[in-house]
């Protein structure tokens, strides 16, 4: 099984959004639809529920259970990589629940407390993949201060730690760490448009919220990219680059928001989301129009 996950972060992996209904309830049926819509046929092969752009911090621990069930039914042929975190003892429970729903793998979510320390990054990461060592475990870095060291030492302890998705927008450094840090597979945590730049200092996938809109182009992108056609994939990139542009505006405040806009446009989900984000107004809701009709 862990061969399995290293094999699926060497392509796209999809980090699904997280429907609600008017009540402001997890929508189970949307949810489905979303990941019946990635996966069917030739589509993406390895799914993170729970992740940032499934709104984890604003889901409740059985929130976040059912967006994994729900997920399992419906694409029982994927990777399912699912995103845990907060304290540690929550982030054990929630990948031993991944365990027990037959997940065979976790994200573990860059750690929001404002003081850590080197070793106990390393630590904290320690007691989650030690709690479940038959899954997959994959470090999710949006921190510049995470070293080569703390992840040897993570490794040197945990086997089955077996990627890294590297969301600082600094492919250099992902490249010093890539070579100094012998064993996980690197993805490029920061989706479509950094994916070319992080590819040739060693990320072999890339992690994708768009890839829930659009499979097929983002699926596009890595094989081209894998073929080392730069030509091809700049072609992709420049048209997927307007979405992600209103996606990371003013830092992101739209980032799960665009995407939902553009779901419920294509009459697959609903586009509410949670506090602290909120939806898109006029405006922006007429571009992600125009975006959608050179998408899909």
């Amino acid at each position: 099984m862990i061969d399995d996950v290293r094999e699926a972060l060497r392509g796209v992996v999809a980090v699904t959004v997280t429907p609600f209904d008017d009540g402001d309830r997890l929508d189970e049926p949307a949810l489905a639809a979303v990941v019946e819509r990635l996966t069917r046929g030739d589509g993406v092969r390895a799914l993170t529920p729970n992740g940032n752009t499934g709104e984890f911090y604003s889901l409740s621990d059985d929130e976040l259970s059912r967006v994994v069930a729900v997920t399992r039914r419906a694409a029982p042929d994927a990777v399912v990589i699912a995103g845990v975190g907060h304290e540690v003892r929550r982030a054990v429970r929630l990948a031993r629940d991944a365990a027990r729903q037959g997940c065979q793998a976790v994200m573990v979510h860059q750690p929001v407390h404002p003081y850590q320390s080197e070793a106990g990054w390393t630590a904290y990461h320690r007691e989650i993949a030690q709690a479940v060592p038959g899954l997959g475990v994959v470090c999710y870095v949006r921190s510049p201060a995470v070293t080569a060291r703390a992840l040897r030492d993570l490794l040197r302890e945990c086997p089955n730690v077996v990627g890294v998705k590297y969301a600082v927008p600094d492919p250099v450094t992902m490249a010093v760490l890539a070579a100094a840090v012998e064993g996980p597979v690197w993805l490029c945590g920061l989706a479509e448009t950094w994916a070319p730049f992080f590819w040739p200092g060693g990320a072999e996938g890339f992690t994708s919220g768009l890839a829930v809109i659009a499979p097929e182009m983002s699926l596009e992108l890595h094989a081209l990219l894998r073929a080392g056609d730069r030509a091809g994939a700049a072609k992709v990139w420049r048209l997927l680059k307007p979405i992600e542009d209103l996606r990371a505006r003013n830092g992101g405040e739209h980032n799960v928001s665009v995407v939902k806009e553009a779901l419920a446009q294509l009459g697959v989900c609903g586009r509410a989301v949670r506090p602290p984000m909120t939806e898109l107004t006029g405006p922006d809701r007429q571009r992600v129009s125009d975006i959608l009709r050179t998408l899909t």
